[in-house]
């Protein structure tokens, strides 16, 4: 599995991350255990959570997911040869975070869901600690096809981004992270955290967590150039644009215990033309002779700007063929089949 460099940060880690917000909620601890253990024996080195997961997020099984990976590290060890990355909530009224009261980027917040997070993650530190989703209102995922009315919408109690930055340099003082990232972040979040950081308020970006899939290319505007001039990596989430790119829904299928069927929580993928769109990516991936999976995760792995593809599976059939896409060999005319498309299509599913 290849390793690239993680922004400035002097680690490297793996071509392909693993994903693991179904773990606690689609997958026990066995099944996620199993999942570490191939993916581990595959090359990869990196492993991505948050406070947040698993999801669909409820106060019930909140941390859940933590605690798994956590108990892992307790049991088989090998903390030190795994890239952690876990991540704080943005503002949120959602109370069962914080014991009963909404959350912002504030230091009562970070600290203690930090705290948190170590406890269940069972180790002394993080090495990558991610904003989740900004404490500004901006639309989910931070960089739409077509602004609206977040645009014109500045909140009397905002966190400024130099305060939270500033709790983040005291978490990597007191070594409980060494790097933290973004994510769900706009070109300008991401720049003016930077621009805190060169004043001197705390440490640079190391990454930004963005959705990224053949129906979601947004990050090549203004976004690639920020990251690409500044050294902040990509890491990619939704690679399936959440199981359609897998080609499992095509003509209106619904496949029992998938994610859809279970909480019908995918309109992020189901706006206008977006299934025309998915549908004609999972022709193409077979025209090619590839399963449409595999395809759409191969896109986003050999991208030259990315550094690590995060992926998710509910079973290990399904984790081998992400694993898969670190070694398939993309050519020229996959590209241009795949930008004929998105000449026509665009980005349906920002």
């Amino acid at each position: 599995m290849h390793k690239r460099p993680l922004g400035r940060t002097g680690l490297s880690v793996s071509a392909i991350c693993l994903g693991s917000m179904t773990w606690g909620e689609q997958n026990d601890e066995a099944e996620a255990h199993a999942q570490i253990a191939m993916a581990l024996d595959r090359g990869v080195n990196f492993i991505d959570t948050a406070e947040l997961y698993p999801i669909p997020p409820k106060p019930e099984t909140q941390g859940r997911t933590e605690t798994i990976i956590g108990n892992w590290f307790t049991k088989n060890g090998g903390r030190d040869r795994v890239v952690l990355a876990s991540k704080v909530v943005g503002r949120t009224d959602n109370e069962w975070f914080r014991g009963g009261r909404p959350s912002k980027l504030v230091r009562a917040d970070i600290f203690d869901a930090v705290e948190k997070s170590l406890a269940k993650l069972q180790t002394d530190y993080l090495d990558l600690y991610q904003i989740h989703f900004p404490d500004r209102p901006v639309p989910w995922g931070a960089n739409p096809t077509r602004v609206g009315k977040e645009a014109d919408t500045v909140l009397a109690d905002e966190t400024p981004i130099a305060e939270t930055l500033a709790v983040f340099d005291e978490l990597v003082k007191q070594g409980k992270i060494r790097h933290y990232g973004l994510s769900n972040e706009s070109s300008w979040g991401v720049m003016r955290y930077l621009a805190e950081s060169d004043n001197g308020v705390g440490p640079r970006p190391a990454s930004l967590q963005n959705a990224y899939s053949l129906v979601n290319r947004t990050f090549e505007v203004n976004l690639a150039e920020v990251c690409r001039r500044e050294t902040v990596s990509l890491l990619a989430y939704s690679p399936l644009a959440q199981g359609y790119l897998s080609g499992k829904y095509d003509n209106g299928a619904l496949p029992k215990g998938s994610r859809k069927q279970l909480f019908d929580r995918l309109q992020r993928y189901e706006k206008p033309h977006a299934l025309d769109a998915h549908r004609a990516y999972s022709d193409l991936a077979r025209s090619f002779g590839l399963e449409p999976a595999l395809f759409a995760n191969a896109f986003v792995t050999q991208r030259p700007f990315m550094t690590s593809n995060i992926v998710g599976a509910t079973n290990l059939d399904q984790l081998a063929l992400a694993l898969d896409s670190a070694d398939v060999k993309w050519t020229e005319e996959m590209q241009k089949a795949v930008d004929d498309i998105h000449q026509r299509v665009g980005n349906p599913c920002p």
